[in-house]
């Protein structure tokens, strides 16, 4: 399991990012936190990252 690196929450190793949802959506908001998770996932599948 990874943490989050603001609170320190558990999150799963298949995550794209390196936060929660919480601090995710806390930061930069829900509609902006889903379209940087959506875009970390498509360069994940593409092999860009």
């Amino acid at each position: 399991m990874k943490k989050c690196i603001y609170c320190r929450a558990e999150i799963t190793d298949e995550s794209v990012i390196d936060f929660c949802e919480k601090c995710g959506c806390g930061v930069w908001g829900p509609k902006m936190f889903k379209a940087i998770v959506k875009n970390m996932e498509d360069a994940r599948e593409s092999g860009n990252i």
